[in-house]
């Protein structure tokens, strides 16, 4: 039996989701993943291994990270969620558990992923929610950066954005939409793309951020794009307010709405 999984986590002290240790070993390795699939194995009594929608970096959050898996055991759905999630860390939960088809695949399957970062933008550091946000005590201007990032939609070559231990065999990408908004303090800016480089999301925001603080004029972003020398962009933005929306997928899939609906 083949079932996905839709996981939420807070990123904070995880070595990102990837698994660091070989394929079914169970030692704990500081990843989402294996914390993930040790907590299912417990669950099926036997060794589980997962496949994620899209992998996140080191201290960056998931609203709705889709995996799946194959089994032999037999568990109901209120089993396989509430078990799993009794044996997560604190900071995780499983979402909901959907039978599937043997060929739908977590990644592959995926049509779109969005991202939302999240800047508070005032003179004084964040004290609440500060591992959910990203901080600028400088006055950006957020139409700017959104005019700035319209530049970006398209099906095109992020080489400016990607970093340099990307080990994507090519930086073609198509960036399906993107906006910048303000709401009093706070700055966000969502991304969706049917896939991202490593870094990219946070490489974007953070030569944004050097359009809002007025330092470069909102065409430098297109420049960046064009000349795809990652050097002159930019620096990457903190991974705390990053946040992994999830991935979305064609409507057969007859998954949750929050993958396969229009994103909130």
């Amino acid at each position: 039996m083949r079932l996905a999984l839709g996981v939420e986590y807070d990123g904070s002290g995880f070595s990102g989701w990837q698994r660091l240790s070989q394929a079914g070993a169970l030692e704990a390795d500081g990843s989402l993943q294996t914390a993930l699939e040790m907590a299912l194995s417990k669950v099926a009594a036997a060794p589980i291994d997962t496949v994620c929608s899209g992998r996140t970096d080191a201290g960056v959050h998931a609203r709705c990270q889709v995996v799946h898996f194959d089994t032999e055991s037999t568990r109901d759905v209120r089993g396989w969620i509430l078990g799993t999630t009794a044996n997560l860390p604190p900071t995780m939960a499983v979402r909901w558990c959907v039978p599937v088809a043997d060929d739908f695949n977590a990644r592959f399957s995926a049509r779109a992923r969005r991202y939302r970062y999240r800047i508070l933008n005032r003179s004084a550091r964040p004290g609440l929610e500060r591992q959910y946000l990203g901080w600028e005590r400088m006055p950006l201007d957020a139409d700017a950066m959104h005019e700035a990032a319209q530049a970006l939609p398209g099906e095109r070559d992020f080489s400016a954005f990607r970093s340099a231990q990307c080990q994507a065999t090519h930086a073609r990408r198509n960036l399906q939409d993107i906006s910048v908004t303000r709401a009093g303090d706070e700055v966000v800016v969502e991304v969706q793309a049917n896939a991202f480089l490593h870094h990219m999301v946070r490489n974007i925001v953070g030569s944004l951020l050097v359009v809002g603080r007025g330092e470069r004029p909102v065409a430098w972003i297109a420049e960046l794009l064009e000349g795809r020398d990652r050097t002159v962009a930019g620096p990457t933005a903190p991974s705390a307010g990053l946040l992994f929306l999830g991935p979305k997928y064609p409507p057969h899939w007859n998954l949750p709405a929050e993958a396969c609906g229009e994103f909130a």
